[in-house]
């Protein structure tokens, strides 16, 4: 097996410092954002982006706890998307 942890060491501050970049902008963008698909999309984006980083982080500390959780977040921001296509087509919440 190939030892990563080197590699990991080095360059998870560095992804560190995008994805608090990218997390930062993507809460402006939701909270400020100008339409209502705008701010649907910045809390996708974060959602996503977050699952990656938590599963970066698995790698890091070589637990599966932390994947879990990520798989578990990507999950849900699948069905968010979901739930928000079928009300923008529909119009109506619910069943």
């Amino acid at each position: 097996m190939i030892d990563t942890s080197g590699v990991l060491a080095l360059y998870v501050p560095l992804v560190t410092i995008v994805f608090v970049t990218s997390f930062t902008l993507y809460i402006i963008r939701m909270l400020k954002g100008p339409t209502v698909p705008d701010m649907v999309l910045a809390v996708d984006c974060l959602s996503f982006d977050l699952a990656v980083f938590i599963g970066l982080l698995s790698l890091l500390y070589k637990t599966p706890f932390l994947a879990l959780g990520a798989l578990l977040l990507a999950l849900w921001a699948f069905l968010f998307d979901l739930f928000i296509a079928k009300y923008l087509v529909k119009k109506e919440l619910g069943g």
